[in-house]
């Protein structure tokens, strides 16, 4: 995708605006976590049950790829800037599904919003940013992790202002969000990309996602636990909610400073040596975690989310590392491959949870990321690497 009308002197504003678009999605996104013990309660669900209603929103990700595409083709500026306030609504009435199945279906199709513009916005991030591509990433990546640090906050704030009934009051920011971005992008004509052959580099495609799939469970494992069940974990172990929600986004805020530090560091210590840190020290501090409770947890969750949530960055940019010449279909199937592994492991976590406890089930999700530093070497390496 090439841009026409973007002038280079308005590339910071377009980048900027594009990262606050991204950290007002993503606050929505991060509604159902904090909302899953009440949701329990009312519905009488098990963990298992719970986790596959966080799967239902990562289904829509096996559309990523295809997504992509149309974006590449129709213009990815529309579905950038109507996804936000579809996502705002449809989060924000979870607090009024009569029944599980209408729960379901409210979640299948925020992660289909979420799909649709986590595929798109990308492409516009790295036309806004012209020769300061990586710039504009950190700054699209940041703002999704802000964004997902304060939505606990605000779903929890909402719960006591209004009761979880009340909480379709908060959609007005998603649609303001995508006011915004009508107006900032509605005179921004864009071209579809050239068309270009995959065949000769399926090989290559092949020896790198197929082993990643094996990498990226291991270390699922352990950010799914970290992440979907950590509300749930903490209100079991006797922790307040609010004080569950402000855990949760203390998690994602440490995880937004690790993604803006590790992610340059990368840059001279090496991907896989960046990552294999990340995940040794998250490893170890997940024991750890699980025997302290109320506020002495949080020092640990910052250390966790540091380390194991910043690893999203690594990965993308070690994607783009091998895929230089095909960056979209690398980062859609980097996506996807990420996503659904994820939603496997939501369930089997969940799964053990039910039978053995989440605490159990926090100490094999540190087994299962020391187990993808060995993995790690299956990948191709580049000569730089």
């Amino acid at each position: 995708m090439t841009t026409t009308k973007i002038p280079v002197s308005s590339t910071s504003r377009q980048v900027y605006t594009i990262a606050s678009g991204h950290l007002f999605h993503d606050l929505y996104t991060s509604f159902l976590a904090p909302l899953l013990p009440q949701i329990i309660e009312t519905f009488s669900l098990s963990l298992t049950s719970a986790g596959l209603l966080t799967t239902l929103s990562r289904i829509p990700s096996i559309l990523n790829p295809f997504v992509g595409y149309i974006a590449d083709k129709a213009g990815a500026k529309y579905f950038v800037i109507i996804t936000p306030a579809i996502t705002a609504t449809l989060m924000s009435l979870l607090g009024i599904a009569p029944n599980p199945y209408v729960l379901g279906i409210i979640i299948f199709f925020s992660g289909m919003s979420s799909t649709i513009f986590h595929a798109s916005s990308p492409g516009l991030i790295a036309d806004a940013s012209i020769k300061k591509t990586g710039h504009g990433m950190s700054l699209f990546m940041a703002g999704g992790g802000i964004g997902r640090t304060l939505g606990p906050l605000l779903v929890v704030w909402g719960i006591a202002q209004f009761g979880i009934g009340g909480i379709y009051r908060l959609a007005f920011l998603g649609w303001a969000t995508s006011i915004i971005l009508f107006f900032q992008f509605r005179n921004i004509d864009l071209k579809p990309r050239q068309n270009y052959s995959l065949k000769a580099v399926l090989p290559h495609f092949k020896r790198f996602f197929i082993p990643l799939v094996l990498v990226l469970i291991l270390r699922n494992a352990l950010t799914a636990s970290l992440y979907t069940y950590l509300p749930i974990y903490l209100v079991q172990s006797g922790t307040p909610l609010w004080l569950a929600g402000v855990s949760l986004s203390a998690l994602e805020l440490s995880g937004v400073i690790g993604a803006l530090i590790i992610g340059p560091l990368s840059d001279r210590l090496g991907r896989r040596k960046s990552i294999n840190i990340s995940m040794l020290v998250s490893a170890v501090i997940v024991p750890v975690f699980v025997q302290t409770s109320g506020w002495y947890a949080i020092p640990f969750l910052v250390i966790l989310g540091f380390f194991s949530l910043s690893t999203s960055t690594l990965f993308l940019a070690l994607v783009q590392d091998h895929f230089q010449d095909h960056r979209a279909t690398g980062n859609s199937l980097y996506l996807l491959i990420s996503l659904l592994t994820n939603a496997l492991m939501l369930i089997i976590i969940g799964n053990i949870g039910d039978y053995a406890g989440l605490r159990f089930a926090y100490y094999l999700s540190s087994i299962a990321a020391l187990l993808s530093i060995p993995a790690l070497r299956l990948l191709p390496r580049l000569e730089q690497q």
